[in-house]
């Protein structure tokens, strides 16, 4: 028992400090080499470092989602998923650590395998030996704080014959700092175009998703999290900011738009610059709020400061607000709330009352605006475009996708608690 013992803390420990990992879910035990098998009994603790996770391992029937964690250091990972099975027909799709979307319904024939790459962030609070993120309680659960690398395979019938794992240093990375509307929200129906975003670009870019419910310009600073974000920021990297939802109700002395807001935006610009990092500002999302078929406006002087704020810095801005208005008005004053968390009693396990969150997202509304992010960078000629996938399509939000045609397997978790913030 202490030599079995002595050999798992020997894994753990190469496992912990390695930077590249592949994995054969196949079942079969006679694999290529320097390849780990994995069987239905590979199941993750930190000990071993690696393993099937959350839910139980994919059986040969099975069509259930599933997950598969490492055990890696902070950073940047490229990923290498072969897609399908050579014993049965597959749909596939892959998210990774809170519900972040990379490669959407894959279907592979029976013996047909597809292998697709992309590039994921993973992190923990710690900032330095003395410092680390004031994490929220209800956000210690979530899979984007913890110390492994965390892969969803869903839809109609997942199938993963194989993973390889290999970490990048020098791959731009897209730091993403906001609130609710932006954050990888955990659990279904929550969503936020944060993290429907990768799905659109190759692996050349990498987003990191530091976004928080709740958060505004001010708290995000308070609780260290544009601190971690700064540490591990390098030349050639970028960070996005999307605030306001929740300054708006900001009473303080000092507050409002023209006040703390812009003075704490302007740290973040500041702060990236001196790292060689490039700013980029986003006005905030539009709520759902019709008044007679037009949205009325709640945003206030927000918006315009954020704009105000661009110029005077020389920084891009998009204006998401805008389009996001005209994605809303276009849908119309019912068919909007598709794109949101609308929802009778009763649909999702234990809630008892009806959704009717006129502010955050469902996955439909998250991607519908992550591609209004995309719109706005490509309007700005931005740099970042040239890292779109080729299967991008463009997007128009007065001409959106059609709600009957996108496609979303659930994830097994759901919260009926709405994020905090509005």
């Amino acid at each position: 028992m202490k030599v079995k013992a002595t050999l798992l803390m020997l894994m753990a420990a190469l496992c912990s400090q390695a930077q590249e990992f592949s994995f054969d879910l196949t079942g079969n035990r006679r694999v290529a080499e320097g390849c780990t098998a994995i069987t239905e009994t590979s199941v993750y603790n930190d000990e071993v470092g690696y393993g099937y996770d959350l839910q139980p391992a994919p059986t040969k029937k099975s069509t259930a989602p599933y997950f598969f964690s490492v055990k890696v250091p902070d950073g940047n990972y490229h990923v290498t998923v072969t897609l399908g099975s050579k014993k049965k027909a597959a749909n596939t799709s892959v998210r990774g650590e809170s519900r972040r979307l990379f490669i959407e319904n894959v279907a592979t024939k029976k013996g047909e395998l597809k292998e697709f790459t992309f590039t994921i962030n993973k992190r923990n609070p710690v900032i330095n030996e003395k410092e680390s993120v004031k994490i929220k309680a209800r956000e210690k659960s979530k899979l984007n704080w913890d110390n492994k690398l965390t892969l969803e395979f869903n839809g109609d019938a997942p199938a993963c014959a194989r993973i390889d794992i290999k970490r990048v240093e020098d791959v731009p990375t897209i730091f993403l700092c906001g609130n609710s509307t932006v954050v990888d929200q955990d659990n279904e129906p929550w969503a936020s175009w944060g993290q429907m975003i990768p799905r659109f670009f190759t692996d050349k870019v990498c987003f990191a998703n530091y976004a928080e419910s709740g958060e505004s310009s001010n708290t995000f600073i308070g609780a260290g999290r544009l601190k971690k974000a700064l540490s591990q920021m390098k030349a050639g990297d970028y960070i996005f900011m999307e605030f306001g939802h929740n300054d708006e109700k900001q009473k303080r002395p000092g507050c409002g738009a023209w006040g703390h807001f812009i003075y704490n935006l302007k740290i973040y610009i500041d702060e990236a610059r001196a790292r060689g990092a490039h700013p980029v500002l986003v006005t905030p999302t539009q709520r759902r709020s019709f008044k007679n078929g037009k949205l009325t406006d709640t945003h206030g002087e927000f918006p315009e400061a954020v704009k105000f704020l661009a110029e005077k810095t020389g920084t891009p801005v998009i204006d998401l607000q805008q389009m996001t208005t005209i994605l809303y008005e276009t849908l119309g004053e019912e068919d909007s709330k598709k794109a949101l968390v609308h929802y009778p009693a009763g649909t999702w396990p234990g809630q008892s009352k009806p959704f009717a969150d006129n502010t955050h997202f469902n996955p439909y509304g998250a991607y519908q605006i992550a591609k209004c992010v995309i719109e706005g960078l490509k309007k700005l000629n931005h740099p970042l475009v040239q890292y779109l996938r080729e299967d991008y399509p463009g997007y128009d939000p007065a001409k959106p996708d059609s709600f009957d045609s996108f496609k979303w397997n659930n994830s097994p978790f759901t919260e009926i608690e709405k994020p905090d913030g509005n």
